[in-house]
């Protein structure tokens, strides 16, 4: 490895200046359960290291009614999973962080940082996009906003730019009678990374059994974590039947792109995309018919 230059910087503006100093040689240690491991194997190449974790705008966690949730960029995915508005509006959400590696990493692992590592495996991306969340990214030229569903531009790149650093994520307040979820398929019981996954938010009728929106998304079938509009389409208007359920399942089938490798087949992959989809739908469903 070669020498590295290790900052802690306790505002935004030291941080951004660091990071413009640095320019691609910079990198933003928000949990760091991916970034040290890429630099200690020789994957990245880095001279110097910003940790965001003493910054107290990267940390904000609040929830209101009339705006949603502000979840910071450093924020852990441990300290997420306790709060509570948070549990109540976006179980999917909360499911999915929990789901990122055993639990001493939760109390470093970020969303931010699942997110800004780019993996098309990354759990929380999916539940980012149907919940249309959007990103607040701070650089040298102000600060600017990326939806969620645009953030990631392939396997490891995302749409930041050189001396850009992810703020916090917003995530809009849910409608009534909605709610959300997160299923993935892995080969071990934990800590292992998603062969698929697939999330879904709806919100149903007064009637608390017709869906009336759904948006839906899979992950770790494609060089990115995908919106799969037919699948949320299929179950739009429909009472959650089996008819929906198959029609929005063969939608994310016919959506998965991926690859075969030790942990699966493109056969496989393809199929866990269709029967997730389907189990995450009745479960998001089930919960927005009990709120």
């Amino acid at each position: 490895m070669k020498p590295l230059q290790f900052s802690a910087p306790t505002s935004l503006d030291e941080a951004l200046s660091l990071l413009s100093g640095a320019g691609d040689g910079a990198g933003v240690l928000s949990g760091g359960t991916d970034l040290i491991i890429q630099y200690r194997e020789g994957h990245r190449a880095l001279g110097q290291m910003v940790d965001i974790k003493k910054i107290p705008e990267l940390n904000v966690l609040e929830f209101d009614p009339a705006s949603g949730l502000r979840l910071g960029a450093a924020v852990s995915c441990a300290v997420l999973g306790e709060f509570a508005p948070a549990r109540r509006h976006f179980p999917g959400l909360v499911e999915s962080a929990e789901l990122i590696g055993s639990t001493q990493i939760q109390s470093r692992a970020t969303v931010g940082g699942n997110l800004c590592n780019g993996s098309p495996a990354a759990d929380s991306v999916c539940s980012l996009m149907v919940l249309n969340a959007v990103c607040i990214v701070a650089g040298s030229g102000g600060k600017r906003e990326i939806p969620a569903v645009e953030f990631m531009t392939g396997p490891g790149r995302t749409a930041l730019q050189a001396g850009e650093l992810l703020l916090e994520i917003r995530v809009p307040p849910p409608p009534p009678n909605s709610s959300d979820a997160y299923l993935r398929f892995i080969p071990r019981n934990e800590m292992d990374i998603a062969v698929a996954g697939a999330a879904v938010a709806l919100t149903l009728e007064d009637d608390k059994r017709t869906v009336k929106t759904a948006s839906t998304a899979i992950c770790a079938v494609a060089p990115t974590p995908l919106m799969v509009p037919e699948a949320g389409a299929a179950l739009t208007g429909a009472q959650m039947d089996d008819a929906a359920l198959d029609a929005a399942a063969r939608a994310s089938e016919a959506a998965a792109n991926p690859i075969s490798d030790m942990r699966g087949t493109v056969e496989f992959r393809i199929h866990l995309a269709g029967v997730l989809t389907r189990r995450a739908a009745v479960i998001a469903k089930n919960r927005a018919a009990a709120n």
